[in-house]
């Protein structure tokens, strides 16, 4: 057997749990399909997927429509006043600095 090691990293927890059901209605637990993702990367020799950016554009004026489209939502909003923003963007921050 060769020198196994540990694989560590960071990911979102809903993201994993996602993952995780989708890996046990298949019958694997995530280190399994990790495992598949590795060896299948040494076998293509690169990303086990195609990996390209979509050819879909958005024209000038798509654009432009979503932009008045976003203005028109926006003018229906209530004004706010300076004191309000600032106390949305002190929870915001607040709310921030409260996550590990």
């Amino acid at each position: 057997m060769s020198e196994q090691v540990l694989n560590q990293f960071r990911s979102d927890k809903a993201l994993r749990d996602d993952c995780v059901a989708i890996y046990a209605a298949l019958g694997m637990d995530l280190n399994t399909a990790f495992r598949m993702f590795m060896e299948r990367t040494r076998m293509v020799r690169g990303l086990p997927f195609p990996a390209v950016l979509p050819e879909e554009r958005v024209t000038r004026t798509e654009g432009k429509r979503a932009f008045e489209e976003l203005r028109r939502e926006a003018a229906e909003l209530p004004e706010l006043s300076p004191e309000e923003i600032d106390a949305e963007i002190a929870a915001v921050r607040a709310e921030r600095k409260a996550r590990p």
